[in-house]
């Protein structure tokens, strides 16, 4: 029998990537998506998670389960701290897309430069590497970059914009630290233009996704 992964998106934005890192990573499994594009414009016209947002959130990895999910994948950095509420509500695994490469950071270096185009993901980006970093016994120094309206040229359709606006973040973060963390899985965009650099740039979709591969891979069934 098949194994079932439900992807919980806040926005439409990496709903293509993410289905086709799943079809490349976990061929045998079969991939539905939860939507709610209300969620990130919340989020954003509040600075922050409300209330709202957080049990809409939970209710959807709820009926996820209920719905015959063996694995959650939350899709959106900005909603990751709710997201770790959510993984206690469900009895099956509940996968960030952010947190294996939040571990892949802290093990490559003490400096780590932390690259958003929103600032309601550079608060949860960090404070989730600082977490991690406390579990591995780690000291990390961090920088933020942010790149203020790139997020919006991306939705507006023009990528090239966004993509030269990040890079060029990146290759400022790139001079002082030990590896780069790209904060939003969207910033995938950017990954034919970026070329060569200096320290490992991270992103979390094919991260995320072969984390979340290697959990599914591991359940029984």
């Amino acid at each position: 029998m098949s194994k079932t992964v439900f992807i919980i998106h806040t926005s439409g934005v990496s709903v293509a990537d993410l289905n086709a890192l799943f079809a490349q990573m976990a061929p045998g499994a079969v991939v539905r998506n939860i939507i709610d594009d209300s969620l990130l414009p919340e989020v954003l016209a509040h600075g922050g998670v409300t209330p709202g947002v957080a049990r809409r959130l939970c209710q959807y990895a709820i009926q996820a389960e209920s719905a015959g999910a063996s694995l959650i994948f939350n899709q959106c950095s900005s909603v990751g701290e709710v997201a770790d509420i959510a993984a206690r509500m469900v009895r099956i695994p509940l996968i960030k897309v952010d947190e294996r490469m939040a571990e892949t950071a802290c093990r490559t270096g003490s400096r780590i430069g932390v690259v958003a185009t929103l600032p309601t993901t550079m608060g949860p980006t960090v404070r989730l590497i600082r977490r991690m970093a406390e579990r591995l016994g780690r000291r990390v120094d961090i920088a933020e970059e942010l790149s203020a309206g790139a997020f919006e040229k991306l939705i507006a359709g023009d990528r090239k914009a966004h993509n030269e606006m990040v890079i060029a973040s990146i290759r400022t973060l790139a001079q002082k630290v030990d590896v780069v963390v790209c904060a939003q899985g969207s910033m995938l965009a950017l990954a034919p233009d970026l070329g060569e650099t200096p320290v490992p740039v991270l992103m979390s979709p094919p991260i995320g996704v072969k984390h979340a591969a290697e959990v599914l891979a591991a359940l029984p069934g």
